[in-house]
């Protein structure tokens, strides 16, 4: 194999120097007839294989003589000879021996065509094979045709492995990612392969793959958050929300290294080289027909899954869960948290409240829906009792004993205008009002305290007529009937 012409080698112990150039036995002989005197330990030549014979290699030195290479060098381990009658080879002059030109063959102890191979394969970006031979710092030392090379731990595999069990001893194709120094740096990397398979195999992906296929695969990676899927070089992740239909499951417990699954595919996303697959999507939905098995009224039982602030899981089957909400867990008494009421897998007997398909809701409570009572307000004119229950800027709520609250405005308290209502009126005292307004479709209730004054005045003074009727007719009854509407008054008005 051809190699550049101003290649300088260095040779083993028994070679005595190396020269900066190099010729061919053609330039020499027509530079000088004393070719052995123009030699140079260390010198390299281009020549060829004329014979072998014994432990000896003979090279042409173009007919002044032959020049000698140890066999060795052109056998494998296993004891064959490569090499043959007329292959072209470098070799590089040693010495003089006995009358004969000795010559090697090899580069800092190895073969040079070996070498040459491996420049070869760097400069056509050709893959080698090699064998990992042993760990190093910073990487792997690897043996390509039996010559020394480095691998980094980054560029051993797609991930960076570091694991000397799992290359040791290996054989892998490599690419020559470095050649310098004539051979005594060279750095291999099997993660450039693997990169540029990867990248033919998405590209045949690309072409084959859509949203919703179902495809199939191998479990290569369990985690928390969902399942690494080989896809056939490539990784699809599966999140654990799209393992199945309970979500109680951890996908450890459903998913193990090595199953064969089948999912479909919900996204793509080749710019990044992401695929996310759901193997529920491949199973019946659990919500198809769930207003039928659970209608309003009837009664689950199941185990609570999760509490939140606001209210109490559910499970009603894989896929369903319902929820009690806080203001239905305390039996008609308030609680802060739902943990005052349940535990986190407890059973519980509940009740269906409302069925959501569309949002997939269910509400449930831990008592039957109540029927709601008919609720009936009192009639406009009607006299009411009730306790001050809060004084607001523009009136009081008073809480009648029916239960019902309703409102006296300003206007309606009977006090001048600008009086202080919370010094005239204290919350939890009694008092009472008439209803002026019932409006039975807002349930709202307007009270007058105004009113109540004014009726009262009014039925006084026709139980005083009817009375001043009575007494006129009898002989003890002197003065006019404005006489004794003044006398009535000034009794009510010494009263108050």
């Amino acid at each position: 194999m051809n190699q550049d012409n101003n290649d300088s080698v260095s040779l083993n112990n028994n070679e005595a120097g190396a020269l900066k150039y190099e010729e061919s036995f053609a330039d020499l002989l027509e530079k000088s007839p004393f070719l052995p005197e123009r030699l140079r330990p260390g010198q390299k030549i281009k020549t060829r294989i004329i014979s072998i014979s014994g432990d000896q290699v003979y090279i042409d030195l173009h007919g002044k003589s032959d020049g000698a290479i140890d066999l060795s060098e052109f056998t494998n381990e296993d004891g064959t000879v490569y090499a043959k009658k007329g292959d072209e080879i470098d070799a590089f002059f040693l010495n003089v021996e006995n009358g004969i030109r000795k010559f090697t063959s090899r580069i800092h102890g190895y073969s040079a065509a070996k070498f040459n191979t491996i420049k070869s394969a760097f400069e056509a970006g050709i893959p080698v094979n090699g064998e990992v031979t042993r760990e190093i710092k910073s990487g792997f030392e690897v043996s390509v045709s039996g010559i020394k090379c480095f691998c980094p731990f980054s560029q051993i595999d797609l991930r960076g492995g570091r694991k000397e069990i799992i290359y040791l001893g290996q054989s892998f194709p490599f690419k020559v990612l470095e050649f310098t120094s004539e051979g005594r740096n060279i750095v291999v990397s099997r993660r450039a392969l693997l990169e540029q398979e990867k990248q033919e195999q998405v590209n045949k992906l690309k072409e084959a793959l859509t949203n919703g296929m179902e495809i199939s695969g191998t479990i290569r990676a369990v985690k928390n958050f969902g399942a690494f899927i080989d896809i056939g070089g490539i990784d699809a992740l599966i999140p654990a929300s799209e393992i199945s239909w309970d979500r109680s499951d951890s996908p450890a417990n459903v998913l193990s290294i090595g199953q064969e699954i089948k999912a479909k595919i919900i996204s793509l996303d080749w710019d990044n080289n992401q695929l996310t697959l759901s193997i529920k999507a491949t199973q019946p939905d659990p919500w198809t027909g769930v207003e039928e098995r659970y209608s309003a009224g009837s009664r689950i039982n199941g185990p609570i899954v999760r509490l939140t602030p606001f209210g109490a899981f559910v499970t009603l089957e894989a896929g369903i869960d319902g929820l009690i909400h806080i203001s239905n867990l305390g039996a008609g008494r308030r609680i802060n948290h739902p943990r005052e009421v349940v535990t986190t897998g407890q059973t519980v007997e509940a009740y269906v409240l409302s069925v959501d398909t569309a949002n997939r809701k269910i509400s449930l409570s831990m008592q039957p829906k109540a029927e709601p009572k008919e609720i009936i307000l009192p009639a406009v004119g009607e006299l009411v009792e009730g306790i001050v229950d809060k004084i607001m800027p523009f009136g009081i709520f008073l809480k009648m004993e029916t239960g019902l609250s309703g409102l006296i405005p300003n206007s309606e308290t009977g006090t001048p205008s600008g009086t202080d209502l919370k010094k005239t009126f204290k919350p939890g005292s009694k008092m009472q009002a008439v209803v002026i307004e019932s409006d039975s479709g807002k349930n709202r209730i307007k009270l007058s305290c105004k009113a109540l004054t004014e009726k009262t005045d009014r039925e006084d003074f026709e139980q005083y007529v009817v009375s001043s009727v009575v007494d006129s007719s009898s002989p003890k009854n002197i003065g006019s009937l404005g006489e004794i509407l003044r006398a009535k008054m000034e009794e009510k008005n010494l009263s108050v």
